[in-house]
């Protein structure tokens, strides 16, 4: 009973997997599509649809491999240890690094009611204390995690449903009809850089099959939970923007540090920035709460197969991985203390840039795993040509997305994931001798 009580069930997890993606992309996008023209809805479109295709992919390995550890757990399944080692490594380097990028996004919009942060360094150490709030928050059990992202996802949709449903009542359709790509680039090339830009919001479609360990009824659970999520978030982001898009003309958007309080200002007046500075805050800290939670389970299902340091699989009294989640928020504050910046902005971009090659190259590693395993498996009865299909659609999706982020991030994130590999020997070398040392007591006695 006690058990099942500290575990996440459908609403919690569904809570986790749309709040960990719906965090402060939502809140700055329709600003930067606005430069682009309304040619954006259609490629957020298609990135929606690559994302459910991702969505598909977790949802059915999470059967098929029913472990902690999600990418890193499907990933070893399809190619072994190393890859999976590789997985896990990049993995958990980009949910840290992410967690240090959240903190500062929420520090943007805390500014409207805290001036003071806009200094560099106590908006860093105010960072720094955001990071161990959610942190120790999580060393309390899944149980709290649960319930603190359920009451975010609930609070910071308060100004999106605002948009979604009273915005209409401003809408312009010319808005959107008159400016199908000012963007100076072919529709395609348009259509390209958005998709790219907007995979950010759907960072985190995977959230649900990370800690497999702590949810009620895994194998029904984290599929639906993995779907619905996404098919949430989607729709948040398609309808939002399209409201705001056609609520503001281009010119004035495309101008606009905030434009979810531009629009709700409409409707609001001068409350409309308070609204949205709590909501977009909110929202940071869901998806900062669900992403420190995978900080520490990622380490810990990896340390279980022997292919992470032995300390990461420890668990505390209320049956979290307490040391991966304080070694990932101390990396997270040193982090925060190298690239503290004048500009907010110029440093969210640079831990947000990171974080999003990382995960689209863990993702890229994850389809093709499901595509070796489910055409090793086409005649079992889980497995059918469909499955493969998407497999490779959500493969070509994840590599196209990777492209897009351009050759400097992929550079900085290659030799990011190079630093794992002395690690990976050293724990090789260890299980070597421990092994060498065993067979040398045996022949002994």
């Amino acid at each position: 009973m006690n058990a099942k009580k500290n575990k996440l069930g459908l609403f919690s997890l569904t809570a986790l997997v749309t709040g960990t993606m719906v965090g402060s992309g939502i809140f700055i996008f329709p600003a930067d599509l606005a430069r682009i023209g309304s040619i954006s809805l259609l490629a957020w479109a298609a990135t929606s649809c690559g994302a459910f295709t991702l969505a598909l992919v977790f949802a059915k390995m999470s059967s098929i491999v029913p472990k902690s550890g999600g990418p890193y757990a499907y990933t070893q399944a399809g190619f072994g240890n190393f890859i999976g080692f590789q997985t896990a490594y990049n993995y958990w380097l980009a949910l840290w690094v992410g967690s240090a990028g959240l903190a500062v996004a929420s520090l943007g919009y805390l500014r409207v009611f805290l001036p003071f942060l806009a200094y560099p360094y106590i908006g860093t150490f105010f960072a720094i204390v955001i990071i161990w709030i959610f942190t120790a928050i999580n060393l309390r059990g899944v149980r709290f995690v649960g319930v603190t992202q359920i009451i975010t996802a609930i609070l910071k949709f308060i100004p999106l449903i605002i948009v979604a449903f009273l915005g209409w009542g401003y809408f312009h359709q010319e808005y959107l009809t008159h400016s199908f790509n000012i963007s100076h680039q072919s529709n395609m090339s348009a259509f390209s850089h958005v998709a790219a830009l907007t995979i950010w919001t759907f960072i985190g479609v995977e959230t649900a099959t990370v800690p497999a360990d702590s949810v009620v009824n895994p194998r029904r659970t984290i599929p639906i939970a993995t779907l619905l999520g996404t098919a949430i978030a989607a729709i948040i982001y398609i309808t939002t923007s399209t409201a705001i898009m056609g609520m503001l003309p281009p010119e004035v958007l495309a101008n606009s540090t905030s434009p979810f309080a531009a629009a709700i200002a409409m409707i609001f007046g001068k409350w409309g920035e308070l609204i949205t500075a709590a909501g977009a805050t909110i929202a940071c800290f869901g998806a900062l709460n669900g992403w420190i939670l995978l900080q520490g389970q990622i380490p810990m299902a990896a340390a279980k197969d022997e292919l992470f340091p032995r300390i990461f699989a420890k668990r505390n009294v209320n049956d979290v991985p307490a040391n991966g989640l304080v070694i990932s928020s101390i990396l997270a504050s040193v982090l925060l203390l190298f690239t503290t910046s004048p500009s907010l902005l110029d440093q969210f971009r640079l831990l947000i840039l990171l974080a999003s090659v990382s995960s689209l190259l863990i993702y890229f590693y994850t389809a093709v795993a499901a595509f070796i395993i489910f055409h090793k498996r086409t005649n079992a009865l889980l497995i059918n040509k469909g499955n493969i299909i998407i497999a490779i659609i959500a493969a070509c999706y994840s590599f196209w997305a990777l492209l897009g982020a351009g050759k400097d991030a992929i550079f900085y994130v290659t030799v990011f994931g190079f630093t794992g590999i002395p690690l990976y020997a050293w724990i090789q070398y260890k299980k070597s001798n421990f092994q060498y040392d065993t067979d040398v007591y045996q022949n002994d006695m």
